[in-house]
């Protein structure tokens, strides 16, 4: 039995908490990423991102967030996990959360970061288009992915 089985709310009380969550993955998973972005982004992450979407997380007994993930419009914007949890089944269960109950069906995903982009082509999600760019002008490309629906065939072109 799974000690992570309830996806949680968090609230902006939360968010310092969130955001160590954020850096520690990040660190473990974006080692193409300079320290400096990495700095710059975390404070974007705290005081803008994270208002930004719908925020769902996990929690381990001691309720201490272990994981979590944002959706707007369709869109899972961030999945995270803390490096000390990986490997648990939480990210594919806050993707599922996402997918079932916020009506997330799409995401980007850094091209540099392989173990991410496994896992969500694992989850039945299919590349569809790629920026040369992230989000904010920098050169970190960008993978778009979208769910693939059971039955339909992906169009050629």
């Amino acid at each position: 039995m799974r000690q992570h089985s309830v996806i949680h709310t968090p609230k902006p009380s939360d968010y310092q908490e969130l955001t160590r969550v954020w850096e520690a993955s990040v660190r473990a998973t974006h080692d193409f990423l300079p320290d400096s972005y990495i700095e710059l982004l975390k404070n974007l992450v705290l005081t803008r991102y994270l208002d930004a979407v719908m925020l769902i997380c996990t929690r381990d007994k001691r309720q201490r967030i272990t994981g979590f993930a944002g959706v707007a419009a369709g869109k899972v914007e961030m999945l995270f996990i803390g490096p000390e949890h990986r490997g648990q089944g939480l990210g594919k269960q806050l993707l599922r959360y996402a997918m079932e109950h916020l009506n997330a069906n799409q995401l980007d995903v850094n091209e540099q970061n392989p173990q991410a982009l496994g896992f969500y082509l694992k989850q039945g999600f299919e590349v569809v288009g790629r920026s040369p760019r992230d989000g904010m002008n920098q050169p970190y490309p960008l993978l778009h992915m979208r769910y693939k629906q059971p039955g339909l065939r992906a169009g050629r072109g």
